[in-house]
């Protein structure tokens, strides 16, 4: 870091912003396979709070590719850059007081746990949207998995690229058994036992 470079303390912190919304703020993970329902599970949570009231913004992985990371492809060096600044983004929201839902596929634990560790305790939930590979080559909303199964695509994720399942999330989503709305319903009840929310 460039030595010349001086931290500026704001005049307004993280706590002021949580009084002002009446709610804790933080960064909720959601991580798993593509085609898993990150995005669809996230969405509908951000509606839900939308319509509390709640302070809240919606960081999906393929939207934020197409401006702050179209410069990174998908090698695993560049799959850790990616992480490593939409951590960073989803830190600067939770202090402004906002609860960030981030979907992205993030398939390596040591990435998530650098995330988790540059955020302060107790502002972190990983949510792992467990669906098995097979399910989600079922549904490929993209048509990502036949492209990879063609090889079209190299280096995809759950085919020729791995998925760590994380190690200890605090919450994991049945998403193949279970429809969007429930496990909606499975995060809300988790903010709430966290007091996050009232």
């Amino acid at each position: 870091m460039n030595k010349n470079l001086t931290w500026h303390e704001a005049s307004i912190g993280k706590e002021e912003y949580r009084r002002k919304n009446g709610h804790q703020s933080g960064v909720l993970w959601f991580t798993g396979l593509s085609g898993s329902g990150k995005s669809s599970i996230a969405n509908q949570l951000n509606k839900v709070l939308f319509e509390k009231g709640i302070q809240s913004y919606l960081l999906d992985g393929d939207n934020v590719r197409h401006g702050l990371n179209s410069d990174l492809g998908f090698s695993e060096v560049d799959r850790e850059e990616n992480i490593r600044r939409i951590g960073e983004v989803a830190k600067l929201f939770a202090d402004s007081g906002t609860i960030v839902l981030s979907a992205f596929i993030s398939p390596y634990q040591k990435d998530r746990d650098l995330v988790r560790a540059s955020i302060p305790e107790g502002d972190f939930i990983e949510i792992h949207v467990d669906c098995p590979v097979e399910e989600c080559e079922i549904r490929d909303p993209k048509g990502l998995y036949k492209k990879a199964r063609n090889g079209e695509i190299k280096g995809f994720t759950g085919i020729d690229a791995p998925y760590e399942k994380p190690l200890q999330p605090e919450l994991v989503l049945d998403s193949k058994t279970y429809s969007v709305e429930s496990c909606t319903e499975q995060v809300w009840k988790l903010l709430q036992d966290k007091k996050w929310v009232t």
